[in-house]
C-alpha cells in the first residue's frame, strides 16, 4: 500500500481520482487547498492489486 499526492486544478480533481481508481485499488480521496488557494492537493491511498 502507498499514498499518492497530487497537486492539480480543482476542475481536474474528479477526473484524476477516477483515473487512479481505474489503475489501482484506492481508498477515499482527501482534498485540501494549496497554501495559495489556487489549486488543490489530493491524497489517495492506493494498492497494486492483481484483482483490479
Amino acid at each position: 500500500m502507498f499514498e499518492i499526492r497530487i497537486i492539480c486544478d480543482p476542475a481536474d480533481a474528479a477526473l484524476i481520482a477516477a483515473a487512479l481508481g481505474e489503475a489501482f485499488t484506492t481508498g477515499p480521496v482527501r482534498e485540501y487547498p494549496t497554501r495559495d488557494g489556487r489549486q488543490i492537493r489530493l491524497y489517495i491511498t492506493a494498492d497494486h492489486s492483481q484483482d483490479h
